[in-house]
């Protein structure tokens, strides 16, 4: 049987080839030309303001190979190491898993310079473990250069990765597994007949969204790389924005990276096999597999370790800002309340626009067959490749003729936040919606379907939880931004993360560090409320 066993979908269903209703396709069309605008639109922009021509350096081909690799690492250890993790958490049930999941969007949704003191506490030069290592008269480790911008990167997307492939798992029908456990299959026979199938066509978008991710890592880059030998491109283009206002040459950057970005994901997407889903009545799945003390202990150890991997670097976090919350001084409480105010107003703001770009996009790639749906939703993930300081100035250049940029922080903070975490979305609905049509969209053709009727039928069952996870990402996210707001907002109105900036820039570290915690408390509380009002 494991030599033979065949997916149990029969054969990988078709694309659906119904016609691309109008309005699916006026709304994928109109986020494909916003996706553009903030894209290609921005780079051309600065270009265009820019007073000279430019050219790359050899350092800055040297920075695009560093840039092209280290992502590349970076995805695939994050997905193979979440792969056993979210086969554990798809076949056990055990009191705290709902915890574990939680965990799983923690790291992701971290602002980047907290979750940095998180991971350097634990495996810095005087973290935890090298302290543990020198008391057994080991060499200390030393985690600059490449090694600690891949300890970094795994960090804050393995989460990512789990749960993208733990939503495949879900949306596996109940009757396959049951049609697998009548027939007997376990172990490689399972995972060539079901697993595999269903997860053929997460994989590679989980592989094309972190690879983006990390291609454009500034932070991690900047306190980790250890030297020039570790630039990435986004380091080379805030040099040349911030520093030497070299416009043409960030603008020659930002299309590099765009075009860097944009062949990672072409070729990851690539890899996506068909559709194999089998219509089914969408019931919780029993999985009757992994009953064997060798699989059990497997899974357990692959959910300690994810866990300790995890929880480490937050505890620490934790336990820095425990001790500066004490620090804080009243008038600053009222700092901290008016400026967590800010932050939620535009963390909402972000999440509502985020999903109402991303679904008609979704909609719209899953409704195309074949290489067309897989490239409309590779422009999705355009805006990962979009440098903020780019579209910082370009920004700027266009509104500065026409209105005080400062005056519309928070409206362009919301904004540029929603499309930045677009992608996440795209990534998260395009499969739901892809088996929805698959499973059930002839019949609704056939029935006449369209509206509000067609979306209650075909798709809300399926699209609640993956909308409460991408509306709990763009909100953290977007919470703990301290981009577009740094470069507009006064200091006198900051959201969190600015004032967490402010505070630590004026030396009260402290102050800082009970800032950064309370941060942490509304990124990841935004994403709990959200993620489970989608799975209620």
């Amino acid at each position: 049987m494991a030599r033979g066993a065949q997916p149990l979908s029969g054969a990988a269903l078709p694309a659906p080839d119904a016609p691309l209703r109008p309005a699916v396709a006026l709304a994928g069309w109109a986020a494909l030309a916003l996706i553009a605008a903030f894209s290609l639109g921005a780079a051309a922009l600065v270009a265009a303001a820019a007073d000279r021509a430019g050219a790359l350096s050899a350092a800055d081909w040297r920075a695009a190979r560093f840039t092209v690799t280290q992502a590349a690492l970076s995805a695939a250890l994050s997905v193979a190491f979440a792969l056993p993790v979210a086969r554990a958490l798809s076949r056990r049930r055990f009191p705290g898993r709902a915890a574990m999941v939680g965990l799983m969007g923690a790291p992701f949704l971290l602002p980047v310079v907290v979750a940095i003191l998180g991971v350097t506490a634990v495996w810095g030069r005087a973290g935890w473990v090298s302290d543990g290592l020198a008391a057994l008269g080991l060499p200390r480790l030393d985690i600059y250069g490449m090694p600690g911008v891949l300890l970094a990167h795994v960090f804050f997307n393995l989460p990512l990765a789990a749960r993208l492939l733990l939503q495949a798992y879900a949306e596996i029908p109940a009757e396959r597994w049951r049609a697998a456990a009548q027939l007997g299959l376990e172990g490689r026979a399972l995972w060539r007949a079901v697993e595999w199938p269903a997860l053929r066509g997460a994989a590679p978008g989980a592989l094309a969204a972190i690879f983006a991710v990390c291609a454009t890592s500034f932070a991690v880059a900047l306190t980790l790389g250890g030297g020039p030998r570790a630039t990435t491109l986004e380091l080379a283009i805030y040099e040349a924005a911030a520093y030497s206002f070299d416009l043409s040459r960030a603008a020659l950057l930002a299309l590099l990276q765009l075009a860097v970005c944009a062949g990672g994901a072409l070729a990851a997407l690539a890899l996506a096999g068909p559709l194999a889903a089998a219509p089914g009545l969408s019931r919780e799945a029993v999985r009757w597999d992994g009953g064997g003390r060798g699989a059990r202990a497997l899974d357990a150890a692959a959910l300690t370790l994810a866990a300790l991997f995890l929880g480490a670097p937050l505890a620490a976090v934790a336990l820095k800002g425990l001790a500066g919350l004490g620090a804080v001084a009243p008038a600053t409480w009222a700092s901290i309340g008016e400026a967590a105010a800010r932050s939620l107003v535009v963390a909402v703001a972000s999440a509502a626009m985020a999903l109402a770009l991303a679904l008609p996009l979704s909609a719209f790639a899953a409704a195309l067959s074949g290489a067309r749906g897989r490239l409309a939703e590779a422009a999705g993930l355009a805006p990962l490749a979009v440098s903020p300081f780019v579209l910082g100035v370009a920004l700027f250049v266009a509104l500065r003729p026409i209105a005080d940029p400062a005056a519309l922080a928070l409206p362009l903070t919301a904004l540029v936040n929603a499309v930045m975490a677009a992608p996440y979305a795209v990534r998260m609905l395009t499969p739901p919606l892809r088996a929805a049509l698959a499973d059930h969209g002839r019949l609704a053709d056939s029935l006449g379907l369209g509206g509000r009727t067609r979306a209650r039928a075909l798709y809300l069952a399926r699209l609640r939880g993956p909308l409460g996870f991408s509306a709990g990402v763009a909100a953290a996210l977007s919470a703990g931004d301290l981009g577009v707001i740094a470069l507009f907002s006064a200091p006198e109105a900051p959201t969190l993360p600015l004032l967490m900036h402010l505070l630590a820039t004026s030396r009260q570290l402290d102050a800082a560090a009970g800032a950064a915690l309370l941060l942490l408390g509304l990124s990841f509380g935004l994403f709990v409320v959200f993620d489970r009002l989608g799975r209620a």
